[in-house]
């Protein structure tokens, strides 16, 4: 008899454990409480980046974040409230900015989105459906001097990690990306990054996972479980009771909730990003990080997305137009000839990536329960790290050897 498998959350973690589940041969159901159009998953950059092992949780990042957080404009915009819980994960975040924790997450990051990106490419040769996934790269573009030493230290640390990067001066710059315009004074180029389209990857996944068998319950949420001592013995929805062998809990942010309800404390918080999709055709060939607006800007399939900002408000999708025009100044400014439509604008939409203190994800089971998973804290790094994630909760199941040592990740562990 299969061993059936229910995962909670139907974003890329949990798409990507569905898809290494059914691999090893497993009955796998995903309930997901919305209907796979929405949040971070699907509005996402798309970057499938290496380059990206500076965690978050860098020093100096809550000081900036207070400075800013009357500024609904900012890059860094932390809402001014009286919760307890952000109050505890800000100062857990604040332990977790130093030099030494942020230098020992460098290497744990860097292997963890090398073997991701293998095998994003291993699942795109594997699947028999078209996905638009191109490597050329990506580019960080700034317009100050005190930006430019910000990222050409971090190009240097992430170049001793073994990554291919180059140093661009303006005249490099506009012969590889002549659309920029002229507040751009350098950039950083990395060149082993690449790109995908998350909504029609997600989509088409999705279509995959339902026709080779894994179940699909769909705008159904997850309200409560049962449990029978060490054991989880099913999850209760608002429309039925599901049993299994297995449970995973990868719902992006809201999975501090639902940890709740089995006694479980997992330090988390949305931060909301944005992101805005530009039909009119334009110059723009390469993925770009534009530094000083912490805007990211990527080349889909029919269209250019322009994404980016970090909001920390509570757990919500409010979209605030502030937010979105900071957007649209740092793409007209940044880049020349470039059209964002009135409706696009309005057509902006927000998602909230779970991040975690200290800018690693939490992967592997909690001691209080023997066939539970948590899976969840990869804040803006989920998309690059899906496959990879998923690869270790299948691995976790099947009882056999991971590839990477699993400790950093725990979901237990102490800040």
């Amino acid at each position: 008899m299969l061993k059936k498998v229910i995962v909670i959350g139907g974003g890329i973690i949990g798409l990507c454990s569905a898809y290494y589940l059914l691999k090893e041969g497993y009955s796998v159901t995903v309930i997901e409480k919305e209907d796979l159009t929405k949040g971070a998953s699907n509005i996402n950059a798309g970057f499938i980046a290496p380059s990206h092992i500076i965690s978050l949780a860098s020093p100096g990042m809550i000081n900036k974040g207070l400075k800013m957080m009357w500024n609904k404009s900012s890059p860094f915009y932390i809402k001014p409230r009286w919760d307890t819980e952000f109050l505890d994960w800000a100062w857990k975040f604040k332990k977790s900015s130093t030099t030494t924790k942020v230098s020992k997450s460098v290497p744990i990051l860097k292997d963890l989105l090398s073997k991701s990106q293998v095998l994003f490419e291993e699942l795109i040769r594997e699947v028999d459906f078209p996905i638009h996934y191109e490597k050329k790269g990506l580019l960080s573009v700034y317009s100050t001097n005190k930006t430019a030493k910000e990222e050409i230290e971090k190009a240097r640390k992430i170049k001793a990690e073994g990554l291919e990067v180059d140093l661009l001066n303006r005249e490099e710059i506009l012969e590889l990306q002549p659309s920029l315009s002229d507040k751009v004074t350098g950039a950083v180029h990395y060149i082993d990054n690449s790109h995908a389209t998350p909504n029609t990857f997600m989509r088409s996944l999705y279509e995959w996972l339902k026709g080779e068998g894994v179940k699909f319950n769909l705008e159904e949420e997850v309200c409560d479980f049962e449990k029978q001592g060490e054991k989880l013995i099913g999850v209760k929805t608002e429309k039925d009771f599901y049993t299994a062998d297995e449970f995973i809990l990868c719902a992006g942010s809201w999975t501090a909730a639902l940890a709740r309800k089995l006694d479980l404390k997992i330090v988390l918080q949305g931060g909301k990003g944005y992101s805005i999709d530009a039909f009119n055709e334009n110059k723009i060939s390469i993925p770009t990080i534009l530094c000083e607006a912490k805007v990211a800007v990527t080349p889909m399939d029919g269209f250019t997305r322009f994404a980016g900002t970090m909001e920390f408000s509570g757990q919500n999708e409010i979209i605030r137009a502030e937010r979105v025009k900071a957007i649209v100044k740092a793409a007209t400014t940044y880049y020349k000839d470039v059209e964002i439509s009135e409706a696009e604008i309005k057509a902006a939409r927000s998602g909230l990536r779970p991040v975690s203190p200290d800018g690693l994800p939490y992967i592997g089971r909690p001691g209080k329960y023997h066939n539970l998973i948590i899976s969840t804290g990869h804040a803006m790094i989920g998309w690059s790290l899906g496959p990879v994630t998923g690869k270790l909760v299948s691995d976790i199941i099947a009882s056999k050897r991971t590839e990477v040592n699993m400790e950093p990740f725990s979901p237990e562990r102490r800040f």
